[in-house]
């Protein structure tokens, strides 16, 4: 992103010079929908990051203008009761709201937008919006980013105002994401270590170019599946709050009281729990053929138990497991369509680009887009 421009068209937009800010999507290497499970993931940050120039008004009004979207919005920080439009623009007004909830008093601005996280993809576009507004919102109200509190806001602003009942995990991710790490995430305690990727291997994103509609109330539903499981297993050992605390052996013992279906959900989240811990230990042996392995794992999780997979994305992951060089590979992000994630050798990377591309299309007659990732920085201003 040629920041430079991006306040060039600033300044032609509103007539003043810019602050720039970027917050980065995130790719979900393992551990999908632990989070709000109390569990533990392992994203890392990515090149891709929506970009904010912006500007204090003598107002208290928020005036957005979204390149992406070709669109301009407006709301007024004095509102009192905002209600969500149903519009791209409840992600910053819905953070603007919770941040002036949590007693920061904000101030008027003039935003331009440019987001490359693509929409729709499993990368977390929705985060990368809320974070970089939010701490262009901090910033020029002179208030000194606390980085978790930012994500805490964030992560309301999704579940309260949008209406999609997501964990911390992507807002956690854009603000706390380093170069050239992986976090290795509690989501109970939020504490987190950096673990080291493969230099000489990466990480490639094949974006499947679907999202099926079912995608956001089926996603509020598996979590409500998951808090039925709750509920049934408290029952039988009153220990337990979330299914982070949950057994593989108890929920095996249990499983003539659960629902099949229930059943199947929790079985998901917890051995995926217990994946994120292996992957951890083979990152930190270097171990990439025993990451490979728990990455399918997980896909195959995510596929029979816990349902959110989709022809496409199984495609996809299967495409991969044919192309020599491929360590693993699974589906990223809440599902239903978006992404895979791939851990790839270097020296094979030409060729799995051009081999899942032609067979993806072959098959689909959609054209993938492909990224090869390297983990970026967090939420951070640059101009």
């Amino acid at each position: 992103m040629d920041t430079a421009q991006l306040a060039e068209r600033f300044q032609k937009l509103y007539g003043a010079e810019p602050r720039v800010f970027r917050a980065p999507g995130r790719v979900n290497l393992i551990g999908e929908h632990t989070d709000y499970n109390g569990g533990f993931v392992m994203p890392m940050g990515i090149d891709a990051a929506t970009w904010v120039a912006v500007a204090p008004r003598e107002d208290h009004r928020v005036v957005l203008e979204s390149e992406n979207f070709e669109e301009k919005a407006e709301f007024d920080l004095d509102e009192k009761d905002p209600q969500s439009r149903k519009h791209w623009s409840d992600y910053p007004r819905g953070v603007a709201h919770m941040l002036q909830q949590a007693g920061y008093r904000l101030v008027g601005v003039n935003i331009l937008l440019h987001g490359e996280v693509p929409v729709g993809s499993g990368l977390s576009s929705s985060a990368a919006l809320e974070v970089s507004t939010g701490y262009a919102l901090l910033d020029c109200a002179g208030i000194e980013i606390d980085r978790l509190q930012l994500a805490l806001a964030c992560q309301r602003a999704e579940n309260e105002f949008v209406g999609t009942r997501t964990g911390l995990m992507d807002q956690f991710t854009s603000c706390f994401a380093e170069r050239d790490r992986a976090l290795m995430l509690d989501c109970r305690s939020l504490d987190y270590e950096k673990l080291s990727l493969p230099a000489e291997d990466k990480i490639v994103v094949c974006n499947t170019m679907v999202k099926h509609e079912l995608s956001g109330g089926e996603y509020n539903k598996r979590r409500s599946e998951c808090e039925a499981g709750v509920r049934t297993l408290s029952k039988e050992y009153p220990g337990i709050r979330l299914l982070r605390d949950v057994e593989l052996s108890q929920l095996e013992a249990a499983r003539d009281k659960l629902p099949e279906t229930i059943f199947n959900r929790c079985h998901h989240v917890v051995t995926e729990n217990a994946r994120v811990l292996s992957a951890a230990e083979a990152l930190r042996a270097t171990d990439w053929s025993k990451f490979g392995e728990l990455m399918y794992e997980s896909h195959r999780s995510l596929r029979d138990d816990y349902e959110v997979s989709c022809k496409e994305l199984d495609l996809m992951v299967e495409l991969a497991t044919k192309i020599h060089g491929v360590f693993g590979a699974r589906m990223t992000g809440g599902g239903f369509g978006g992404c895979t994630v791939n851990l790839v050798k270097d020296e094979s990377v030409d060729d799995f680009k051009t081999t899942i591309a032609r067979e993806y299309e072959n098959a689909t007659d959609l054209k993938p887009e492909i990224y090869v990732c390297s983990a970026s920085q967090g939420a951070e201003r640059v101009a």
